[in-house]
């Protein structure tokens, strides 16, 4: 990892509240985006906790990558934040509070366009303090049961990003590949409004585990046999451009702005947050390798 060049840090310029229900534990949750000084990062608060509780937003706080990014340790915990993240890493806000009276955020209709709305409508400020831009000069690659994640050097000043989504033959979703060169402008156009999927079985366990009670499949896109279910898709390929954009809110827990080409295959959230995790190490050791290649545990 080498550093690529900077930019001037931004939060929003006030206070900014949505309310939904939490898909996971269908809880009434009440989700306030507050600017935050320089160099605070992303900061879940958990207002319904005494005291109230803070968690980072950086890779060191993940505990779970199951289906979803998950950070902390109960009763301290916040599940399913890579929506709000990817809202935030996508308009360019390194700086924020984010607080809650849930252990989710609202899921709302499973993409993160409300959440890219309220920020936008709370504007943008730039603070007087540097983030740091980083590249890499050799390929890094994480693997993982078929899956592969690669973070290419740049050709161009720009972070784009390739998803090759593949279900198999089979599966009632499409074979897919999708990609974006990320911007405010594009990550709102393009990806923001691309909704969570899962497929029917997937679904069904989840409610055996008593998760996602006061969610309905026109809440978000559950595909069966024959394709979404009482729903419709709001283009051919939004699953593979959910995928993007999950990755860019996994990809801020890196606390910087990356350059360069992620190319990605039927990966998800372990493989996002395992690259950052590889990138991290990097960066502790002042590591510029002419390649690197790590097999996901």
């Amino acid at each position: 990892m080498r550093r690529y060049s900077y930019r001037y840090q931004r939060t929003i310029a006030r206070p900014v509240e949505l309310i939904g229900v939490g898909f996971l534990t269908g809880a009434s949750v009440r989700l306030c985006f507050r600017p935050a000084p320089p160099s605070t990062g992303v900061v879940f608060v958990r207002t319904d906790l005494r005291p109230s509780v803070q968690i980072p937003a950086r890779v060191e706080q993940v505990t779970g990558t199951q289906r979803r990014t998950t950070l902390g340790h109960p009763p301290a915990q916040v599940a399913l934040v890579e929506h709000v993240l990817a809202a935030l890493a996508g308009l360019r806000i390194d700086n924020c509070y984010v607080e809650l009276n849930a252990p989710e955020p609202p899921g709302l209709d499973g993409s993160a366009q409300r959440f890219v709305e309220a920020l936008w409508r709370a504007g943008v400020v730039l603070q007087p303090a540097r983030r740091t831009i980083l590249c890499v000069d050799a390929s890094v690659v994480v693997s993982q049961g078929g899956a592969t994640l690669a973070l290419y050097p740049p050709f161009r000043d720009e972070l784009k990003i390739s998803y090759a989504l593949d279900y198999g033959m089979t599966a009632p979703i499409d074979r897919q590949l999708y990609t974006q060169v990320v911007t405010p402008q594009s990550f709102t156009n393009e990806l923001a409004g691309c909704r969570t999927f899962l497929l029917e079985s997937e679904a069904v366990e989840f409610r055996r585990q008593g998760l996602g009670a006061r969610t309905t499949a026109a809440d978000l896109l559950i595909f069966g046999r024959s394709g979404p279910i009482n729903n419709s898709l709001r283009c051919a390929n939004e699953p593979a451009r959910h995928k993007i954009l999950d990755m860019v809110g996994d990809l801020s827990l890196l606390g910087a702005d990356l350059r360069g080409h992620l190319v990605a295959y039927r990966s998800g959230h372990p493989l996002n947050v395992e690259l950052v995790r590889v990138l991290t190490g990097q960066m502790a050791n002042g590591a510029c390798p002419c390649s690197a290649q790590r097999l996901a545990a």
